[in-house]
């Protein structure tokens, strides 16, 4: 131990404004001693999976006051996020040398974490550790609050889930069938639709770019209306949901992909729906929700090891390619939760 290592990187160049940018980040390649420095409380790690998420993109803007609660990335310094790791050191009494540890760590191939406090140990390696960063870590916590506390649809309900091939839609939409509910989901492109359809199995998906009216394709797809809509989109989409939500139907909020980086938000036409039909709106966030956590292992590893949930990555190899892979979530370019695997363990 204690040997000194080369360490590729990837840096924010400076703060942005809009969609990130590949040339927004480079790579650097520093050295770091492979020990935990004496009197700490630290531990040091090697990542093997990183995850590409889209709140990212708040991350490397300048703080903004009305977004509470997010750590900002600093011009210069590697970026971080959520991943997979092994640790290698440690002078913290809740890990230890050879624990697998999912949570916040550097976009780097080793990382010294000062406060490990939001890290969890990985006790079930039977599954692939890349899961850690999907259906176990963050997007599988979202997902799950989001059907099992949040919405809470019951047998025979009608749920519409937008971004549905991303790593929350997904999720959210199996969890939905599993409870017994009709499942519709949109996506962006033809082979989107068919994985949310043949191989997900939600019962209906639509292509939102192919479609001349949203309204017209949400009654196709809910001739009866909508009991539960889990909005990660916004814009338009959110528009055409609220004429076709059900009286008293509810609208969870976790998310809204097509309103981040426009200079103006698109109004809302159909808003006064919300009174007419007496629609109950709830935003929520993972964040809220980590408790949940033991729950959730329960009921899904479950779901896992039966082969009851599918569960759909697009792995990049190679941490000098994270740049690119997290730019591409922004146009819709991944398949899937998007990962990048830095070392396989």
């Amino acid at each position: 131990m204690g040997e000194e290592v080369q360490n590729k990187q990837v840096i924010l160049k400076d703060y942005v404004t809009g969609y990130p940018k590949e040339f927004d980040m480079y790579i650097k390649t520093s050295t770091i001693k492979l020990q935990v420095p004496q009197e700490s409380n630290a531990i040091l790690v090697k990542n093997l999976y990183l995850s590409c998420d889209p709140v990212m993109q708040f991350q490397m803007r300048k703080a903004e006051k009305h977004l509470s609660g997010y750590y900002y990335f600093t011009p210069g310094s590697s970026i971080n996020g959520f991943g997979v790791a092994k640790v290698l050191d440690s002078k913290n009494p809740n890990f230890s040398a050879g624990d697998l540890v999912w949570g916040t760590t550097g976009w780097e191939e080793y990382s010294l974490i000062e406060r490990p406090n939001w890290l969890y140990k990985i006790h079930h390696t039977d599954i692939p550790l890349s899961y850690y960063t999907g259906i176990l870590g963050m997007p599988g916590i979202t997902a799950f609050a989001g059907i099992y506390e949040v919405g809470s649809p019951k047998k025979g309900e009608c749920v519409f889930i937008s971004a549905a091939s991303g790593a929350v839609g997904q999720l959210a939409g199996q969890f939905a069938k599993l409870l017994g509910c009709y499942v519709v989901g949109s996506a962006g492109s033809q082979e989107k639709v068919d994985l949310l359809k043949n191989k997900l199995g939600f019962d209906d998906a639509f292509n939102y770019k192919e479609e001349p009216a949203l309204d017209a394709a949400l009654k196709r797809c809910f001739p009866n209306g909508i009991d539960l809509y889990f909005e990660q989109v916004g814009g338009k989409m959110l528009d055409a949901v609220l004429l076709n939500m059900k009286i008293h139907g509810r609208i969870i909020i976790c998310g809204m992909i097509s309103q981040y980086n426009i200079s103006e938000p698109e109004p809302l036409k159909n808003i006064m729906q919300v009174a007419f039909k007496r629609l109950s709106i709830k935003g929520f966030t993972h964040r809220d929700h980590h408790h949940l956590y033991p729950k959730l292992l329960e009921t899904v590893l479950p779901y896992i090891r039966e082969k009851k949930i599918v569960y759909v990555e697009d792995i990049v190899e190679g941490i000098e390619n994270g740049p690119e892979a997290l730019v591409g979530l922004f146009s819709g370019r991944n398949f899937g939760k998007q990962i990048v695997a830095v070392a396989h363990e």
